[in-house]
């Protein structure tokens, strides 16, 4: 290869890493993935939806995820209050949620080592509980629901997340192409992302926002009043 293709083709590798690296919080290169808390709250410490979403974007493009148009506007993202997205939160889309014939299919996008935190749906006036699974598409993700405590050392439960504590503690580590279904109908459950953060499929018979509760009180009292 000649001098000048060779400076071509370097050209469009620092492109190419530039582009993956893109918005805010950054996605610096393939191998490791990380974000700065800070970056998603203003002077006034208020949490900064337009950055979360943009950091979801670059989890995408890490993973190869297809970032079609209109995505990013579709997306729902919070930190439930808590002032600690990277530690504590969770981005979705619902791409379905049918209370007529009660289906769901929605995905999850969490970045590396976040809590989506424990929670338990209940029977609302219009829907039963919700009786849900999780089929992980990029990365990996501890989900955690009622059993036998086996859950890792390496999983860190934020002390944000009611003073570091969780009642179930019975973890599957799921990687691409594992479905974990929930163990029980209105049992506790939640999950924690690895180093490369996850990006999970949810199915369901039907998703109720008035029928989730959270363990935490602060979180609960945020999503509840959502």
């Amino acid at each position: 290869m000649e001098r000048r293709e060779l400076l071509v083709a370097a050209a469009a590798g620092v492109a190419g890493a530039a582009l993956l690296g893109s918005g805010t919080a950054h996605a610096k290169d393939r191998k490791t993935i990380r974000f700065k808390n800070e970056d998603f709250y203003d002077g006034r410490g208020q949490f900064r939806e337009d950055k979360a979403k943009d950091a979801l974007v670059d989890l995408m493009k890490y993973h190869g995820y297809p970032v079609f148009d209109g995505i990013r506007e579709k997306l729902w993202v919070s930190d439930y209050g808590k002032g600690h997205f990277t530690e504590f939160g969770l981005g979705a889309l619902m791409f379905m949620n049918n209370e007529q014939d009660r289906y769901m299919l929605m995905d999850l996008f969490l970045l590396p080592h976040q809590m989506l935190p424990e929670h338990w749906h209940l029977p609302t006036e219009k829907n039963p509980a919700k009786l849900e699974g999780w089929l992980v598409r990029h990365g990996e993700s501890h989900i955690v629901g009622i059993g036998e405590d086996n859950l890792g050392k390496d999983v860190v439960i934020p002390k944000c997340h009611h003073g570091g504590k969780t009642e179930t503690r019975h973890e599957t580590l799921a990687r691409p192409g594992m479905f974990v279904a929930l163990a029980k109908v209105e049992s506790k459950h939640w999950q924690w992302a690895g180093p490369e953060g996850a990006i999970v499929t949810e199915v369901a018979n039907v998703h109720d926002d008035k029928g989730v509760r959270h363990t935490d009180p602060e979180a609960n009292d945020f999503f509840l009043k959502g």
